[in-house]
């Protein structure tokens, strides 16, 4: 007769407590942070007139709020190796998003009304995530394996939303004549914003139910005994935690670094975009980082299912949340890109399409989504 061993429930030693402290020591910069600005923020925002100041201040808050955004990658990518696709990659698309609207929101409701930042961030993230972020990967991953493979129907089942979605928003309101300029009216908010909401939510039903073998490559279900799964429990709510101590400062001081990013704008006259491209490249570098390590470890599936996730979490999400709060808060948004962001727009998704429907990749996919960023950044300054 076998006898079964009962689980031992093992209670976290001083070793394990100082490696998660080692582990974990930039969130206690994150916190340190918030509290000198909760204390001396307003003689730090004196000094900003002075350039040297300024670039420090800047500096530091970007600083901190990027490694808190990859702090929360990488517990993300943990949470993801316990509960599998497409969860964990859910799981990181929706903390990222959050950081987004949050970052956007802090930005918008300070100083002038910027109506052109929510539709130049939401530009700079499909840019930086279907131009750099894709580029980098299919191209590393296609130098070290020569041609790596995804699921095809997971890939048109992302760009099945990101397509007409991304039109609707950023295209479209340059064609209405109901309101003034590139901006829709109340009935145009109303249905852009229920039809993104129920379009995603649809996505999220097929994502995680019926259809939840499109996000992956045919992985079994997990095999682990009962004594490797008790042991998972405390590890999955602790990295569950962690990420969310990570977000919670990000909060506040995205509205701290609203604050030199207004006086760029505002005071020095730096083009409008440069506040989207900000905020864009905090909410992207964390993920382009998880997106090309998968593509170097030839797990592409899980790449894409970032970069494209990410794309769609974006625009699914963040643009009903911001239409709503410019409704509130009396804020105008525009949305329609113009002149040669709207071709460099369609172009980049008319590539992607073409891209992600032959379920393979190799190094000349990379290299052209790279020279649609380049482009990104030369229209920039040469617009």
């Amino acid at each position: 007769m076998r006898i079964v061993e009962p689980v031992k429930v093992q209670h976290p030693s001083k070793s394990s407590t100082a490696q998660l402290l080692r582990e974990e020591w930039f969130l206690g910069v994150s916190v340190a942070t918030v509290g000198i600005f909760l204390l001396v923020g307003d003689r730090l925002d004196a000094g900003l007139s002075n350039p040297l100041g300024l670039a420090l201040l800047f500096g530091c808050l970007f600083g901190v709020v990027l490694g808190s955004c990859l702090c929360v990658v990488r517990h993300a990518d943990q949470i993801a190796e316990t509960v599998g696709e497409p969860y964990g990659t859910l799981v990181l698309t929706l903390s990222v998003t959050t950081i987004e609207v949050l970052s956007i929101s802090a930005v918008m409701l300070h100083g002038d009304n910027e109506p052109t930042l929510v539709r130049d961030t939401l530009f700079s993230v499909v840019m930086i995530i279907l131009g750099g972020m894709a580029g980098i990967s299919l191209l590393l991953g296609g130098w070290r394996y020569r041609e790596q493979q995804f699921n095809l129907q997971g890939a048109n089942a992302y760009l099945g939303l990101i397509v007409p979605m991304t039109v609707f928003s950023l295209t479209l309101p340059n064609f209405t004549v109901t309101s003034a300029g590139p901006t829709l009216s109340v009935a145009q908010q109303i249905f852009l914003t229920l039809m993104s909401v129920g379009l995603y939510g649809t996505f999220l039903a097929v994502q995680t139910g019926r259809h939840r073998s499109y996000f992956t490559m045919g992985e079994t279900g997990s095999a682990d005994t009962p004594r490797e799964q008790a042991s998972a429990r405390p590890s999955l709510l602790l990295h569950a935690v962690l990420l969310l101590a990570y977000i919670l400062p990000v909060a506040f001081l995205a509205e701290e670094l609203a604050r030199p990013i207004d006086f760029l704008i505002e005071t020095m006259h730096v083009p409008a975009a440069i506040g989207g491209i900000v905020i864009a490249m905090i909410v992207a570098t964390p993920e382009a980082v998880g997106a090309t390590r998968a593509a170097l470890q030839n797990k592409l599936q899980h790449a894409v299912n970032i970069f494209l996730g990410s794309v769609l979490s974006t625009i699914g999400l963040t643009v009903p949340i911001m239409l709503i709060i410019s409704r509130i808060t009396g804020r105008v948004v525009h949305l329609g890109l113009t002149g040669a962001n709207d071709v460099l727009l369609l172009l980049t998704l008319a590539v992607s399409v073409v891209t992600f429907t032959s379920g393979r990749t190799n190094v000349l996919q990379g290299a052209v989504h790279l020279v649609l960023f380049a482009a990104f950044v030369l229209f920039i300054f040469e617009g």
